[in-house]
């Protein structure tokens, strides 16, 4: 037990100004306290974002010293991070072909709405969800949709009023890699599962940082390994100016396999994965994105009151691939998912037939 004793002299305890080096230091006893009060226990959803370092980064880690409180913070403000990110997606939007004729964006993102009954066949996160009992819990599902947008420069035909012109260069959008993610018949548990796969792609990220380090110095251990065998040879030569050189460039070697040896030690790592989580937004983050288009795709720098143009707004995201990929929350209808699920298999067993 620490007792902290504060003594003032007589004349500041009788009301009159004491001397100011007799005053006591209460910054220097808060500072003591604030660090002699035990560390916060970790939520449980911090607690499972911990366990899931382990096992995604390396195992290596839960070794380091201050392993738990020194990364808690960080896995905090993560966790809110990808809250607030999965918060921002666009949606629920029906996806089916009522939409596809209906809404702007939905007709954007298919060719025809053929390409729907493909997507949801094809899918085999629906398959799985198809195959599940929970799936009758409503005729409705939840998932997160996600398609390249793509670019392409054409020469078309344009009118403008009476005139018609032909030739005139044409950007045109589409759209590509159509896929969903974690279908649930409860959004709720859709967004759940959403927020644990944006700290999965945090963490993989790093983990592929990990094994390019990893790679790196077994790059430098080989390349020391042979510079000391030519080392030898040269040994057995009369000492000369380029003995001396392979000598200065083994030890640059051996200060570079030492350097990236200590990177992977578990201490350094905590300390750079630490760094890395408290900055999330340099490796995943929605930019908003909008573009007029006509029916065809086809880009216009005109004002979107027309008729035949609209304005397509959604967010886009940067995959580990580091590709763009356009996101939203999407509805869709479990029949129709169960009957493109059954078209799809018919033509693959017509296909085998054939």
């Amino acid at each position: 037990r620490l007792d902290f004793h504060c003594h003032q002299p007589p004349e500041r305890r009788q009301g009159r100004p004491g001397n100011l080096r007799g005053d006591c230091p209460m910054s220097l006893i808060s500072s003591i306290a604030d660090f002699l009060k035990p560390t916060p226990v970790p939520t449980p959803q911090v607690r499972k974002a911990l366990e899931r370092i382990g096992e995604l980064v390396d195992p290596l880690l839960r070794s380091a010293s201050g392993f738990e409180r020194e990364l808690a913070p960080a896995v905090e403000h993560v966790l809110g991070y990808c809250e607030g990110l999965i918060a921002g997606l666009p949606g629920p939007i029906d996806i089916n072909r009522q939409s596809f004729s209906g809404d702007p964006l939905v007709h954007a993102l298919f060719a025809t709405a053929d390409d729907i009954d493909q997507m949801l066949g094809h899918s085999q996160a629906v398959r799985d969800f198809l195959e599940e009992p929970q799936c009758w819990e409503s005729e409705y599902f939840y998932a997160l949709f996600a398609a390249r947008r793509q670019q392409k420069k054409q020469l078309g035909i344009v009118r403008q009023g009476d005139m018609i012109q032909s030739e005139v260069p044409q950007l045109v959008i589409y759209f590509c890699d159509q896929t969903l993610v974690e279908p649930h018949c409860n959004l709720e548990v859709t967004l759940e599962n959403l927020r644990a796969k944006g700290l999965e792609s945090l963490l993989s990220t790093f983990h592929d940082h990990v094994e390019s380090l990893r790679s790196e110095r077994e790059g430098l251990r080989a390349d020391v390994s042979m510079q000391r065998a030519h080392l030898t040879v040269l040994r057995g030569k009369s000492p000369g100016p380029e003995f001396q050189t392979h000598t200065r460039h083994l030890a640059e070697l051996d200060a570079q396999l030492r350097e990236k040896a200590a990177s992977l030690m578990p201490d350094q790592l905590l300390a750079a994965l630490v760094d890395y989580l408290r900055e999330p937004e340099a490796w995943l983050g929605l930019s908003p994105v909008s573009v007029t288009v006509d029916r065809l795709g086809i880009v216009s720098d005109q004002p979107s009151d027309n008729i035949n143009l609209h304005t397509l707004k959604f967010s886009e995201f940067r995959g580990r691939d580091k590709r763009n990929y356009m996101a939203m929350l999407a509805r869709i209808r479990r029949d129709e998912a169960q009957a493109a699920v059954d078209l799809v298999q018919d033509q693959r067993r017509r296909f085998m037939i054939i």
